[in-house]
C-alpha cells in the first residue's frame, strides 16, 4: 500500500462518493466499480483493503467482509479531474457478488463471458 496522506484534491461533490474502478494488479482486468466516501478512502489507506460505500444499505463496508473474497489495494490511482479512483488490487476469490470472478461478466447482449468462480448460495447462507 502506499503513504496515507493525499497530495491530490478529490472532488467528492455534494454525495461525499465518488465512483472506484477495481482492477486487476496482475491481469489488469477491471474487477468491478463501487462507490467510496472520504471515511472509506482512509479506512482503505489505513488497512490495505478495499472499503467501499453501498448507496443501497446506506453504509460502509469493506470488500470480502462476509465472503472472505478481499481485495489487497496495492495502488490507488486519481483520475484527471480528482472525481474517480482506480484500485489496483490483488483480488482473492471472486470479486461479483453473483459469484463471477468479475462484475462485468456478461455483454449487453446478456451473453456469459466471465468466469463463475463460487456460488453465491455457499457463501452468503
Amino acid at each position: 500500500m502506499q503513504d496515507n496522506s493525499l497530495t491530490v484534491d478529490l472532488e467528492f461533490g455534494e454525495t461525499e462518493l465518488i465512483p472506484a474502478i477495481a482492477q486487476d494488479v496482475e491481469t489488469d482486468e477491471i474487477l468491478m466499480l463501487a462507490y467510496v466516501s472520504p471515511d472509506a478512502l482512509a479506512k482503505t489507506q489505513n488497512t490495505g483493503l478495499a472499503h467501499y460505500y453501498s448507496r443501497s444499505r446506506d453504509e460502509l463496508w469493506q470488500k470480502g467482509g462476509s465472503s472472505g473474497h478481499v481485495q489487497r489495494v496495492e495502488e490507488i490511482r486519481v483520475d484527471c479531474d480528482g472525481d474517480a479512483l482506480l484500485y489496483r488490487v490483488e483480488q482473492e476469490g471472486g470479486a461479483c457478488h453473483t459469484g463471477y470472478r468479475s462484475c462485468f461478466y456478461r455483454t449487453l447482449d446478456g451473453d456469459i463471458v466471465g468466469e463463475k468462480v463460487f456460488d453465491p448460495d455457499e457463501v452468503y447462507e
